[in-house]
């Protein structure tokens, strides 16, 4: 065609440039490059798979395979009846992985802002502990009900997971706080029974190896599982009514006489159980939330006060013992003092010539003065001793004080008479309730037991059974009409028993207005079955005296404890009270 152009088609075979040879030289070098790349390939590839294999395995491990802890159930703490003080039941603890989490989406946050409600917590505050990002593993919330659990896992948050645990519950509360205790988060127990049973209790907890992917979903089980093993139960003395009861009693006359605080413990005579512990002020164990210091103190075990006259029947016992004094020997007590070293010691008023009976029953400073004056203070020593005072009771439970007893060498002749009436040593009310087995058990000293016993334990022969019948009948007369506990006795029931006021002591003096009231004392008298000790620590209403502040509720438990426990009445009529004194002089 005219004005067309021809051309012809291009060879690429007879290409100048394709038909040039490359220079050998760089052939060899390209292919040996390339060689070395694939041995150095080869090389890591068999590094990776052979050598190093083990290496290698442990890294992927550490990046996704966990050891998931199989929590043990710790075991349930129960009362003499079988009734549950303390048990686990299952909960939910939430934790995430930051790393999986998108804070930037929308529907996240929103997610987020509905777990925060259930959490119970700040939506600034779960945002603060997922924003590091690199973190693979936090906390958020520990111990939480199933139920918010559930609903927790029903938002299907991506990153948000909960794990199994087992959270404390303690159907009792702040009845059996101070001897139940409670445990921490991690199941381990901090006061109380969970603290000085945790190796029965605690049990041991099994394993299992596992694979997560990196959405935190477990995909593969890695070799055997370890079950976990239960925890033991463990069966206390402690009757979950009489010690409701009792604590109940006792908050009312710490409030009543507007004290700071208060104690009450229940010992079975027979055995030397204890059937109720209780303080006041307490807590609720499964709600610590501005827990104090004077909440959590277990004082009837931990605290020690000079007892004051709850230790007259046992100056009289010594001197019955030694054969000093029958129950008629009279002791003059003209003109109601008595000067020791230049120290004067008084009672409340002039007695005159009382029996040994009288001085337990008017309650004689002067009278257990003039018995400690006829006796060795070594011999007085070794019968506190052998009674457990500055011994520790061998409870087998955290805190319990020794009290004090100085040794017999160092007391002064005024020292010796004040110990006659309770000043001088020091001991706890579960020390204090415990001596008064000797005169339930004809002279034996039984030892304290917080656990169920199968059979009566081996006691200490203290007192021979005439001495112990002796002041136990004292001790009948105390609370009778006249007697310095009058306001102890209880409808339907016989009692025994000694009131103390304790002056408390503030650095080196003795403060004039802050006094401990107490009483302890048995029943049914004849055949005793329970031991009541009550302290009441500083009564601010105007009244201070152990036979009206403590007495009233030794009074009430005595009556319902007794009947809790199946007691029959031993008296037909209700007891009527005369007061033949004073009420300064009765209520001392």
């Amino acid at each position: 065609m005219k004005g067309s152009r021809r051309t012809t088609p291009h060879s690429y075979a007879t290409s100048p440039l394709l038909a040039s040879k490359a220079p050998v030289g760089r052939s060899k070098f390209v292919v040996a490059v390339l060689a070395l790349v694939f041995l150095v390939l080869l090389g890591r590839a068999a590094y990776v798979q052979v050598f190093a294999n083990d290496f290698f395995l442990r890294q992927g491990e550490v990046r996704f395979a966990r050891t998931l802890e199989l929590p043990a159930n710790r075991g349930k703490i129960v009362d003499r009846n079988g009734l549950i003080l303390a048990s686990s039941v299952p909960a939910a603890s939430i934790w995430a992985d930051p790393s999986s989490i998108d804070l930037d989406d929308a529907q996240v946050q929103q997610q987020l802002g509905e777990l925060a409600e259930l959490l119970d917590m700040p939506y600034a505050a779960l945002l603060e502990r997922l924003e590091d990002q690199t973190r693979a593993f936090v906390w958020l919330r520990r111990q939480l009900e199933q139920e918010v659990g559930e609903r927790i896992a029903a938002l299907k948050i991506p990153g948000i997971h909960q794990s199994k645990e087992y959270k404390r519950h303690y159907p009792e509360g702040e009845a059996a706080a101070h001897i139940v205790g409670f445990t921490n988060v991690e199941d381990e127990g901090q006061e109380g029974v969970e603290l000085a049973f945790n190796d029965r209790l605690a049990g041991r907890p099994g394993s299992r190896r596992v694979i997560r992917n990196r959405l935190g979903q477990i995909v593969e089980s890695v070799g055997d599982t370890v079950p976990p093993v239960d925890g033991e139960d463990v069966q206390l003395s402690i009757d979950s009514k009489v010690q409701f009861f009792a604590s109940q009693k006792l908050a009312e006359q710490v409030h009543a006489h507007k004290a700071k605080a208060g104690s009450v413990v229940v010992m079975d005579a027979k055995t030397g159980e204890l059937l109720a512990l209780a303080n006041y002020p307490t807590y609720d164990p499964a709600s610590r939330r501005d827990l104090t210091g004077e909440q959590l103190r277990n004082r009837a075990l931990t605290d020690v006060f000079e007892p004051g006259s709850v230790m007259k029947p046992f100056t009289v016992a010594m001197a019955l013992e030694a054969g000093l004094v029958t129950p008629q020997t009279k002791v003059n007590t003209n003109p109601g003092y008595i000067m020791v070293t230049g120290s004067r010691l008084s009672d409340i008023r002039n007695y005159g010539e009382l029996t040994v009976e009288g001085i337990i029953q008017r309650s004689s400073n002067v009278g257990t003065t003039k018995l400690s004056q006829m006796m060795d203070a070594s011999y007085m020593w070794s019968v506190y001793a052998a009674l457990g005072i500055g011994e520790r009771p061998q409870l087998g439970f955290p805190g319990v004080a020794s009290g004090s007893l100085r040794p017999w060498r160092s007391w002064r002749p005024v020292e010796q008479a004040t110990m006659s009436y309770g000043y001088g040593l020091s001991a706890s009310l579960l020390q204090l309730a415990r001596a008064y087995t000797v005169f339930a058990n004809d002279g034996v000293l039984l030892p304290p037991s917080l656990l169920k016993r199968e059979a009566p334990p081996v006691g200490v022969q203290v007192f021979s059974p005439q001495t112990a019948k002796a002041v136990k009948h004292m001790l009948a007369l105390a609370t009778a009409p006249g007697g310095s506990g009058q306001r102890a006795q209880t409808v339907g029931y016989s009692v025994g028993g000694k009131s103390g006021t304790a002056r408390k002591q503030v650095g080196s003096n003795y403060a004039a207005n802050k006094y401990r009231s107490w009483f302890v004392g048995l029943a049914p008298i004849e055949d005793p079955r329970i031991i009541v000790a009550v302290m009441i620590d500083e009564p601010g209403a105007g009244v201070y005296y152990g036979g009206a502040v403590a007495a009233p509720v030794f009074s009430q438990v005595v009556q319902q404890s007794l009947r809790l426990l199946g007691v029959q009445p031993d008296i037909d009529v209700k007891p009527q009270i005369i007061a033949t004194v004073s009420d300064e002089e009765v209520l001392q």
